[in-house]
């Protein structure tokens, strides 16, 4: 180490005169130094103050530059070095290298700024203002034949394309085409693996996922599926999951979704319908979790509901039924849920049984599922018949029930409540609403009437009202003791309700007068002086609703 102490001193004064020979041995010792012990070689050369002396050697007129910055990158590989290395203005002149023709100079360029910014967000974003994303895309294409080189972008890349920042920027570029190009050329499982790694974060971005559509990747994407999917290897298992998830990645995005599905008529889209009826269960969740992506629109929906997916769907579910996979139940349960949303699919999803094949879910314990599948029951229910004939179902709404407690699932909670409520209010029957009293629902429906969304209060109001006007006896003694009068006193006194709110309430206090108690109710909470400021309300409903009702307290008391 002796040796290394002179070996600085005389590296401060052959860095001074640029005597480019003399320099060329003390760099060499240096990393042979580092080689031997990078840690304790760092610290002497942190001492020594040499690293200021650094930023003026790094000009591409030396010979001796590609040295310079390999001993950066090896002393950068020690998180203590790295701010050094800023504070001694290394990383304007590493940036400026990066238009060098010199491959060697480039490639230990790249690591010098990679080890120095590795980990530091703020530093990465510094880069990316310096403008070193559009550089390096570029660097890609000319050296794509230079093994290390295209590694050095790679990791570059994979470490920029994390920032939010650098999309856009990576967007401007022919980002998707270079690493598509060079996709193509991998044939190691270890190259394909780290394009991956840079293609996912970047997929994130809507732009980015066009480009990569028309850049054709989506082509080698399905070409990995087609070959590993009978492989029981480890690495190809991995590979036709990591294809197949970033295939559906790319279908996030609207327009590259819409290029894809060519009115479906797509090979694309017809190839990931295959993969439904496929065996292979990380297959059957990325087909699932397709169609749930082409579903994001009407037009796709019809189309898909009048070309036999319903039905692939449900025969798939039916293989999950029994101890089956629950990413796959959620997958289709969603693809199912979308298809249900235009009007015109719910009567041919109905009369193909999607209902019966839902319910077999009803068991499962898992949230995610559960939420899925009351999301595709609500959504299927708008019909008269189909609500009613749900609503009997007495498993079905003691299981809702149930669910409408699940405090620590909020997402399933919601939907249980919502969807008792569509069953009155789409039934309008007096059998589901027996069947619902039985189960010990009042009490909820109540509860979400003063939920803080008001789709949900005015949803519960108005089923509320359903109960008062159509069975009101039996459903009596629920609504007293959940406080219903109480309630609705305080939605008519907040300022805050929303008009329907204000309008629906009403409504239900002029159906509960068919009750003597909950009419006892309203006349102890001093209704009249809450309805009757509402009769100068600036929405002419309420406050035409608010006459009605005022007459109804006057003439009752």
């Amino acid at each position: 180490m002796d040796n290394l102490s002179d070996t600085l001193k005389k590296l401060k004064i052959t860095a001074a005169d640029r005597a480019e020979g003399s320099l060329e041995g003390c760099l060499d010792c240096l990393l042979q130094a580092l080689a031997q012990n990078n840690t304790e070689t760092s610290e002497k050369i942190q001492g020594s103050g040499i690293l200021q002396l650094f930023a003026n050697l790094l000009t591409p007129q030396s010979s001796c530059t590609a040295k310079v910055a390999n001993i950066i990158a090896e002393v950068a590989k020690n998180e203590f070095m790295r701010m050094p290395c800023v504070d001694a203005g290394l990383v304007s002149p590493l940036v400026q290298l990066l238009h060098s023709e010199d491959q060697e100079v480039l490639l230990q360029t790249g690591r010098a700024l990679g080890n120095i910014c590795y980990d530091s967000h703020s530093l990465q974003a510094q880069l990316i203002n310096m403008g070193v994303i559009p550089t390096l895309v570029k660097l890609l294409g000319i050296h794509c034949h230079n093994a290390a080189l295209t590694e050095m972008c790679l990791v570059a890349f994979g470490n920029l394309a994390e920032l939010e920042s650098s999309k856009e920027q990576f967007a401007s570029t022919n980002i998707a085409e270079e690493l598509v190009k060079l996709f193509k050329k991998q044939i190691e499982h270890d190259k394909r693996e780290m394009i991956f790694e840079v293609l996912a974060p970047l997929a994130e971005n809507d732009a980015i996922k066009l480009q990569l559509v028309e850049a054709g990747l989506v082509e080698c994407l399905l070409e990995i599926v087609q070959e590993k999917v009978d492989s029981d290897k480890e690495d190809d298992i991995a590979e036709l999951k990591t294809a197949s998830d970033l295939m559906v990645l790319l279908l996030l995005g609207d327009e590259s979704m819409q290029k894809l599905f060519e009115g479906g008529k797509g090979s694309v889209f017809q190839r990931v319908l295959s993969w439904i009826p496929s065996n292979n269960h990380q297959l059957q969740l990325a087909g699932a979790l397709a169609i749930a992506n082409f579903a994001r629109n009407d037009g796709n929906c019809i189309h898909m509901a009048d070309s036999g997916i319903v039905e692939k769907l449900t025969d798939l579910l039916d293989r999950h039924v029994e101890d089956g996979n629950v990413t796959v139940q959620h997958a289709a349960l969603s693809a199912l849920r979308n298809l249900a949303i235009p009007v015109i699919n719910k009567a041919k999803m109905l009369s193909a049984g999607v209902t019966g094949t839902v319910l077999k879910f009803l068991k499962s314990e898992m949230p995610p599922v559960q939420f899925k599948l009351l999301g595709t029951l609500r959504m299927l229910i708008d019909a008269q018949e189909a609500a009613e004939q749900l609503g009997k179902n007495a498993k079905l709404v003691e299981r809702l029930v149930e669910w409408c407690e699940a405090k620590d699932h909020a997402g399933v909670m919601g939907e249980s409540n919502r969807l008792l409520s569509a069953l009155i209010r789409h039934s309008k029957s007096k059998d589901v609403i027996k069947t619902i009293v039985q189960s010990g629902g009042i009490k909820h429906l109540v509860t979400m009437a003063t939920s803080e969304h008001v789709i949900m209060q005015n949803e519960a109001l108005v089923a509320l009202a359903l109960i008062a006007a159509l069975e009101l006896g039996p459903a009596e003694k629920d609504l007293e003791s959940a406080q219903l009068v109480q309630i609705l006193h305080r939605l008519l006194a907040d300022e805050r309700s929303a008009p329907e709110i204000k309008y629906n309430s009403m409504v239900l206090i002029c159906a509960l007068m068919g009750s003597e108690s909950l009419y006892k109710e309203v006349q102890d909470l001093a209704f009249l002086d809450v309805v009757s400021k509402l009769r100068s309300h600036e929405n002419k409903s309420v406050a035409q609703q608010a006459s009605l009702t005022e007459q109804r307290l006057t003439v009752e008391s």
